[in-house]
């Protein structure tokens, strides 16, 4: 059973992580993401403060990071209750803290779906080759990642340490 808990923990922090790199945005020669615009798969540009509305920008990479910083913690603290909870007690700590990640997973994701349109117009040199694009997968994983978060910590809630 606690194997089930380490797995769906580990699936929550892939998802996380690998929601905070590439494809946030795709088309057929271009990826937007976080980080970047990549047009050809080659030529990138880093967002940095010279674009419009980058305070947005900044706000979903600080809330990913958070969320993988967060979902390791919980993790740790989980290994940690394992050994030092007393039989019956349940994991609450690790239920808050994963809880906490799952809600700056949301975070990110919420503001990068409300958000996106209108990066990708106050700033058209850069996305000018984006506008026929998609979500693309580390954004749908973004999604999951919440979804993956919110349900290990109810179930850390739920979870009793058994002999």
């Amino acid at each position: 059973m606690v194997y089930m808990y380490h797995s769906f923990h580990i699936h929550s922090w892939a998802d996380g992580h690998l929601g905070c790199f590439h494809a946030w945005w795709v088309g057929e020669e271009f990826f937007a993401d976080i980080w970047r615009v990549c047009v050809n798969n080659t030529n990138c540009t880093e967002l940095n403060d010279s674009v419009q509305d980058f305070s947005t920008v900044q706000a979903v990479q600080a809330t990913m990071i958070l969320s993988t910083i967060l979902c390791c913690i919980a993790f740790l603290i989980f290994v940690l209750q394992l050994f030092r909870l007393k039989q019956g007690e349940r994991f609450v700590l690790t239920s808050i803290i994963q809880l906490m990640a799952c809600l700056c997973v949301m975070i990110a994701a919420s503001i990068y779906t409300d958000r996106r349109k209108d990066i990708h117009e106050n700033n058209r040199e850069l996305y000018a080759q984006t506008s026929g694009g998609s979500f693309g997968y580390s954004f749908i994983l973004a999604w999951v990642a919440f979804a993956f978060t919110f349900i290990s910590g109810l179930m850390y809630l739920i979870l009793r340490k058994r002999k």
